[in-house]
């Protein structure tokens, strides 16, 4: 009750003063709460003595709590905060009416759980295997599926559809987009590190009188007091980096990203420990540099204008520097960007008129014959 309580003066404080007095105590606490909450549900299973009506609704609603944040967090990211507020309040009003129920009425007594609520026995062979049952057969199971289900959801959602998630793995879609003069532009949406045959596939796009606009922040300035590097992650999954693999021969190769000096200190900063998390993993120090690390809401706006939205106009502005001299732009680009240049190349009069899907990690090994299909053409009234 009291982890609640605190929650809920915190999130208060936040929305009503912009402030974060106890945010470290309520992350302390909500810890800890998770872990109790883990230890009782398995003690559940053990011992019948732990009473089911008490606990299950509780543990019921700290689940439901942690299971419907990650759509929010998705879809609805900007209220999160009063969610937390609303579960908080919640989690209040069930301990509430369950302490009520348990001594009939609002006199309460310690303990808070009277003995004659307790189960009769220290150990049951049935209890404990209907308890293993349930959880095998049912809820690992749903987890599975709600994981898996929230991750598609986020991957198709951030990437305005251009990755999907299926069951045999992760799948990029080239798009074509086409102007009434002939102009053609393909959109390629890239991740850092994939099969290594991904990043072959793109030269599948490429002939050469294409123009290809590159991916890549540069620091003229040495600002980047660590390289940012994906070889870690690559090599615990068996995957290649997009760096290492990803290697053009035809069509003419632009630089199209800007440089450090154009974004902000705070971007800096929060990029250079990024940087060093990925280069040297999560250890006592990197974890305790991400545990000091609360950016303010403006600073996450700052690094969202400087990472995504400033980078979007840059290579739109080099886009239509180089369209008057050639007939064909390819922009293989991080695939987080793909919606914002698919929405404003078709306010520039380009139209959608193939696609194109290929396997950017896959799950398993591959099948023979398995590869990307070719360009898939759109209906006429499709845009």
């Amino acid at each position: 009750m009291l982890t609640v309580l605190v929650s809920v003066a915190d999130d208060t404080c936040i929305l009503l003063f912009n402030a974060h007095p106890l945010m470290g105590l309520d992350g302390l606490l909500t810890l800890g709460v998770y872990l109790l909450a883990l230890l009782v549900y398995v003690l559940m299973g053990l011992t019948p003595v732990i009473p089911k009506r008490v606990v299950l609704p509780l543990l019921g609603i700290i689940l439901l709590s942690f299971l419907a944040a990650w759509p929010m967090a998705i879809f609805y990211y900007r209220w999160l905060l009063q969610y937390d507020l609303a579960m908080s309040c919640l989690m209040v009003v069930t301990g509430l009416a369950v302490l009520h129920r348990l001594h009939g009425g609002w006199r309460i007594r310690w303990p808070l759980v009277p003995e004659k609520c307790l189960g009769p026995r220290a150990f049951s062979w049935l209890n404990l295997s209907v308890f293993l049952a349930v959880n095998v057969l049912v809820l690992l199971p749903l987890a599975a599926v709600c994981v898996a289900g929230c991750a598609g959801l986020a991957l198709n959602h951030f990437t305005d559809g251009f990755m999907t998630l299926h069951p045999g793995g992760v799948v990029a879609q080239a798009r074509q987009y086409v102007r009434e003069d002939g102009k053609t532009v393909v959109l390629f949406p890239m991740s850092h590190i994939a099969e290594a045959e991904f990043y072959r596939s793109v030269a599948q796009v490429v002939d050469s009188n294409s123009v290809v606009l590159l991916e890549g922040v540069t620091d003229e300035h040495h600002l980047m007091t660590n390289r940012l590097t994906y070889q870690r992650a690559a090599r615990s999954l068996h995957l290649a980096e997009q760096h290492d693999d990803f290697q053009l021969k035809l069509g003419k190769l632009v630089r199209a990203d800007v440089d450090t000096q154009e974004f902000s200190s705070n971007t800096i900063a929060l990029l250079n420990l990024a940087a060093l998390v990925h280069s040297e993993g999560l250890n006592p120090h990197t974890l305790s540099l991400l545990l000091a690390c609360e950016p303010t809401e403006e600073v996450e706006r700052q690094v969202l204008d400087d990472v995504l939205l400033k980078r979007n106009q840059h290579v739109l502005k080099v886009l239509n520097e180089r369209l008057p001299g050639t007939d064909k732009v390819v922009i293989p680009w991080g695939a987080v960007h793909m919606a914002g240049l698919s929405e404003a190349i078709q306010k520039a009069g380009f139209h959608l008129v193939a696609t194109r899907d290929y396997v950017s990690i896959r799950f398993g090994k591959k099948k023979d014959g398995q590869e990307s299909g070719g360009w898939v053409p759109l209906a006429a009234d499709r845009k």
